[in-house]
């Protein structure tokens, strides 16, 4: 349902209190994004062109937003093997709540300090080569690597990857599962006819909120990857403040959001979900 048709369908008291609700979605969603669609068909003298358009497909930008995407995806799957069996575990615990809480917390944190902390902690000198060595593992360079980015990506993700998942599992109701061990169902089978198709929204609501800022990512690229791994966030954020190709970033800006809209349409939830508990 369109803007307009539900304007039209308010009345004038309803319509007033929606007002906050449309002036900011015009200003800082609909305004926004049409700026950097603007921009997408500017060159660097402020002229329209199609340019910026046709070297995305250049190999060099293709190459870009496939390592974008490839990268995305394992922070995803890690982050999703992970968390499904911590969030099925935590359903299992006495005081899940407070466990849960526990693992919510490290979130609250700025990305920024944990980014640094990590770097400190996979130093030359850290921690984490202090522990190697006593292994006989000499040190090692974890920073600036595929691993570290990875590790550290699906570390600051699992919290928001656990969340819905621990939800969907939690309002998932027993007497299913019972019902189907009755039937004479092995644990495995319970699992993948009964539980997973239950919990889908939660898993697909994880990937989506996992997935879609790991595409972005550029922070972590420089700190923690030393600029080794290139995103589309990486690249947005290079054409914006050091060349001031403003019309190249806006441009991959845009397939970005397509992107994310697309991966959005894909994931989104059926509405029958786990919710089985009365």
């Amino acid at each position: 349902m369109g803007l307009l048709p539900m304007m039209n369908k308010m009345t004038p008291v309803r319509f007033l209190y929606a007002i906050p609700y449309y002036a900011w979605m015009i200003l800082f969603v609909a305004a926004p994004i049409a700026l950097v669609v603007y921009f997408s068909f500017l060159n660097l003298s402020g002229q329209f062109t199609l340019e910026n358009y046709r070297s995305f497909f250049s190999p060099v930008y293709l190459k870009l937003a496939l390592s974008s995407f490839w990268y995305a995806f394992l922070i995803t799957l890690f982050s999703l093997v992970i968390a499904y069996p911590t969030a099925y575990f935590l359903t299992k615990t006495k005081h899940k709540q407070l466990w849960l809480l526990f693992i919510i917390i490290p979130s609250w944190i700025n990305l920024l300090l944990k980014t640094y902390a990590f770097i400190g902690l996979m130093g030359f000198y850290g921690p984490m080569n202090a522990f190697l060595g006593l292994f006989g593992i000499g040190e090692k360079q974890i920073l600036f690597t595929d691993f570290s980015f990875i590790f550290v990506s699906v570390y600051i993700f699992i919290p928001f990857m656990i969340l819905p998942i621990f939800n969907s599992l939690d309002q998932l109701n027993p007497r299913l599962i019972d019902a189907s061990r009755d039937l004479g169902a092995s644990a495995w089978t319970t699992f993948w006819r009964v539980v997973l198709p239950l919990t889908m929204n939660g898993v697909k609501s994880g990937v989506q909120i996992v997935f879609i800022p790991a595409l972005s990512l550029f922070m972590i690229t420089r700190l923690i990857a030393g600029n080794k791994v290139l995103t589309l966030g990486t690249a947005i954020e290079q054409h914006f403040l050091v060349t001031q190709n403003w019309g190249m970033g806006s441009t991959l800006a845009v397939f970005l959001m397509i992107a994310m809209f697309l991966m959005m349409m894909v994931t989104r939830g059926n509405g029958k979900g786990g919710l089985f508990n009365g």
